[in-house]
């Protein structure tokens, strides 16, 4: 009989330490942003994003590794331009700021004055700042006066995996409501700006707004407001001006698009032992575990995705009528690839599918159009004299 003491059995791997496996040993996570979580609730069906968000991979690394580099990001002046700006909106204890909430949002309360309060909201880690924010919206809802929260610390839970948000600033109103305050660099012209950076702007406070009502579900007295603050520059100058935007449109598509994520504990279960994302690893073993988590390509990645360029690659070399757009691909139906979609637009798809038959008749229609133009006398259009020149 052996002296030595039984072996314990194998610990179960946990969801920890498979996603860490999933990044590589030695590549520290990277965190979610308000901004990526917009951009993932805009396609919730990729799971490919979802497993590496989740899973903290860099997804800049792993497509440069892949070959497929995307170039995204502020440039360094417009990072320097905004931090001054925010800095100006910010200086004086946060009494700009709080006046421009306070004469867009709540003229029906007292001014803000000197007195507000600013809690120090430093602590150890993403998970100490989070729970620090959530003391100090605590009680500055019982103290019942205007609370600045700069750069407060939010949790949200997505696809079960905590993610840690940033927002430019936090206002808590003497009546128990919450104001998510977004600070932009962009100009705010004749009291309007940029449609396209103010719909990116809304639905990336939709997303502090669905992490505050987490919070505040908690807290007695407490309001999360669905009408946030905007500031901008005013017309071309460094002066702070701020516009409401209602967000309730975007913080209930958001939220219905994070409930439809797939869990990352799932994702992970279905991949095999051993695959990586590590960018240590060669490029022909990075395609393959890339190519081993489904993806949802459509051309709105390229703005949204630093892996876009890869999966529309691979889109296109699949024949995948994603390549196309969503909308094409909602009007295809069952046609799944363009050769399909070739095929039904000359007769030879199946005449009982009703997206075959309409296809094959738009092409029809079409060349009917095409021969009847051609058909048609050409206008005489006299010759232009020679240049004198």
């Amino acid at each position: 009989m052996s002296s030595y003491p039984p072996s314990s059995p194998a610990q179960p791997t946990t969801l920890r330490q498979r996603l860490a496996g999933l990044r590589g040993p030695a590549v520290p996570p990277r965190p979610l942003d308000a901004r990526a979580l917009a951009a993932l609730a805009a396609n919730p069906g990729c799971g490919r994003r979802a497993l590496l968000d989740g899973a903290g991979v860099d997804k800049n690394a792993l497509a440069t590794a892949l070959g497929s580099p995307a170039a995204f990001g502020q440039s360094q002046f417009a990072i320097v331009r905004g931090n001054s700006f925010e800095a100006k909106v910010k200086g004086d204890g946060g009494a700009e700021l709080l006046r421009l909430v306070h004469a867009h949002l709540d003229t029906a309360a007292e001014p803000p004055g000197a007195g507000a309060l600013v809690p120090d909201l430093t602590a150890a880690g993403p998970e100490g700042r989070a729970a620090r924010t959530a003391l100090a919206l605590r009680e500055a809802t019982s103290a019942k006066d205007w609370t600045l929260l700069d750069h407060p610390m939010l949790a949200l839970e997505v696809a079960g995996t905590p993610a840690y948000l940033e927002p430019d600033a936090v206002v808590v109103h003497p009546d128990g409501r919450w104001t998510v305050v977004e600070i932009k660099s962009f100009p705010m012209i004749d009291a309007a700006a940029d449609a396209a950076k103010v719909g990116a702007a809304a639905r990336q406070a939709a997303v502090y707004v669905l992490a505050l009502e987490r919070i505040a579900g908690k807290v007695a007295g407490a309001e999360v407001g669905h009408t946030v603050l905007l500031v901008c520059p005013k017309d071309f100058s460094n002066l702070p001006t701020a516009a409401p935007v209602d967000i309730r449109r975007e913080r209930s598509v958001t939220r219905r698009q994070l409930d439809r994520l797939t869990r990352v504990e799932e994702l992970a279960a279905a991949l095999p032992e051993g695959l990586s994302f590590d960018p240590e690893r060669t490029a022909e073993e990075l395609a393959e575990a890339v190519s081993a988590v489904e993806a949802a390509y459509a051309p709105e990645c390229l703005a949204a995705c630093e892996l876009a360029f890869h999966c529309r690659e691979r889109a296109r070399a699949a024949d995948e009528v994603t390549a196309l757009g969503r909308s094409v691909r909602g009007e295809l139906g069952a046609l799944t690839t363009v050769e399909e979609a070739l095929a039904a637009a000359a007769g030879a798809g199946c005449a009982e599918d009703p997206t075959a038959a309409a296809l094959h008749r738009a092409a029809r229609l079409r060349a009917e159009a095409l021969e009847q133009a051609a058909a048609l006398p050409r206008p005489h259009v006299p010759e232009s004299p020679a240049c004198p020149c």
